[in-house]
């Protein structure tokens, strides 16, 4: 198996982590133009770069409680698909290689909101990482966000 490249961010006290494959770039928060008629863990959009890109905060996608945006807020925009996103954090902490065999599944028992969106857990010394599924977290289908953007 090989080694896999994962980005460590933060929401709340839990780190979780997604494949640096999946990662176009790590941005300040910057301005978010709201967007009518979409689902309410979708922020907006902001113009990155020439590029028009939707924002949604994680948080909200958890159900975790909303919390004000400090310095160490990032957007980090990710690629599925054809798809690019960008997903508000508290923070952006690392970038470490793991190895594949490292990743185990996700416990049964997590019986919270975010269970259905992990791929795995990987313990690293006295941390605990989830893996997330970037397909679920965006409800991608088919190439498509299937609810959100459409309104």
């Amino acid at each position: 198996m090989t080694d896999l490249k994962i980005i460590i961010f933060q929401l709340k006290e839990k780190e979780y982590a997604i494949p640096v494959s999946q990662v176009r770039s790590i941005e300040k928060l910057q301005h978010i133009t709201r967007v009518p008629r979409t689902t309410d863990y979708i922020k907006g959009v902001i113009n990155l770069r020439g590029v028009v890109t939707p924002i949604v905060d994680l948080r909200k996608r958890f159900g975790l409680e909303e919390q004000e945006n400090t310095d160490s807020t990032r957007v980090i925009i990710v690629a599925f698909d054809q798809i690019e996103v960008g997903l508000i954090v508290d923070a952006a902490n690392d970038v470490i290689d793991i190895k594949a065999d490292a990743i185990e599944p996700p416990p049964e028992v997590i019986g919270v909101t975010e269970a259905e969106y992990i791929n795995g857990v990987v313990k690293l010394d006295k941390r605990l990482l989830i893996l997330l599924d970037l397909a679920k977290v965006l409800n991608v289908e088919d190439g498509k966000l299937t609810k959100g953007l459409e309104g």
